[in-house]
């Protein structure tokens, strides 16, 4: 159902994760009321690029009939939008708003994933609340990522967290395993399924990534058949790691 990682191939995934993390740095630093999406795309693909790298997510083919490839370096989704928003010349950042960053690097051979989500300016109290909730339910299944676990705790983990602070969880996107694939399996709920999942293993490496929304957990994609937004137009938050499963715990490899 999944592959198990070589030392050696953690090693390489953690690189990929160093130039992912320098990257989202880069993207922070430059966000800020009148700056459009393609802007922070070209800032993300330049850094990528400059280590040899590629961005993970350009050109990325869903398999679904009639979806064109993803046409940016990275998924950039403001507001109401929840995941896989296209960068835009036209879309501007304005104080007030807050705008989730997905990056995904390729380098030798292997994947690292990661998202934040920022504030643009000054944020109101709720959305820097609902931000910070959603980083902290990913470290809440963090702390179930261990040897001999099972899928089913990590998304217990986040749920619970998420749903104690007034927040819901979507249901459409889940996390994934990682390495050679950018999508590999196993899938990783946000939510508590029936199945408990697979069991952890040492070597196991997994996106786990939190999309949680300030009012219903109900979603919908835009026209362009990339874009998902929140069904009643509510602020949506989103916070992702790359994560190694060793015997020692668990590593994260894009940092935090």
């Amino acid at each position: 159902m999944f592959t198990i990682k070589s030392q050696a191939e953690i090693d390489k995934m953690r690189k990929a994760g160093e130039v992912l993390y320098e990257t989202l740095q880069l993207l922070k630093k430059n966000i800020a009321p009148g700056v459009t999406t393609k802007e922070l795309d070209r800032i993300a693909y330049e850094n990528i690029r400059k280590y040899n790298a590629i961005p993970s997510f350009k050109g990325y083919e869903p398999g679904i009939p009639g979806v064109v490839p993803f046409p940016a370096s990275i998924c950039t989704s403001v507001n109401e939008e929840v995941v896989h928003g296209i960068p835009s010349s036209l879309n501007r950042l304005k104080d007030g708003d807050i705008i989730s960053i997905d990056v995904g690097v390729y380098l030798n051979g292997y994947h690292a994933d990661a998202a934040r989500t920022y504030g643009v300016g000054k944020i109101s109290g709720e959305a820097q609340r609902l931000i910070t909730e959603t980083r902290q339910s990913f470290f809440e299944g963090l702390k179930q990522m261990e040897v001999g676990k099972h899928i089913r705790d990590i998304s217990e983990a986040i749920q619970s967290h998420a749903e104690s602070k007034g927040f819901s969880v979507v249901r459409d996107f889940v996390g994934h395993g990682i390495g050679r694939e950018l999508h590999e399996l196993p899938e990783i709920p946000n939510y508590v399924t029936k199945r408990r999942g697979a069991k952890l293993e040492s070597g196991m490496t997994i996106a786990v990534e939190p999309m949680i929304n300030e009012g219903t957990y109900s979603v919908r994609v835009l026209d362009n058949s990339w874009t998902v937004v929140t069904s009643d137009g509510s602020l949506s938050a989103h916070y992702e790691n790359t994560v190694a499963i060793t015997e020692n715990g668990p590593l994260i490899l894009t940092k935090f």
